[in-house]
């Protein structure tokens, strides 16, 4: 799933955080929903302006940038 055409990083919008295609709605906002418990078809029936294609792209996002954290070996 290639995320860059969905999420935008603005920073007059919700102080700079990853947004879906320009809403108000947060990758953080969707990760907690689906962290919590929520099925994507309830995150879809609750915000009719999110697509399943938006929900995947927060996960893509997410999944990048773990992948290009920098791990730090214990002492």
């Amino acid at each position: 799933m290639e995320w860059k055409h969905c999420i935008i990083i603005d920073p007059e919008k919700r102080g700079g955080k990853p947004c879906i295609r320009g809403l108000r709605m947060t990758v953080h906002d969707v990760l907690e929903y689906l962290a919590s418990g929520m099925s994507e078809e309830e995150i879809l029936k609750d915000f009719p302006d999110l697509t399943r294609e938006d929900i995947l792209a927060c996960l893509a996002f997410a999944a990048d940038r773990e992948r290009k954290l920098v791990s730090i070996s214990p002492s």
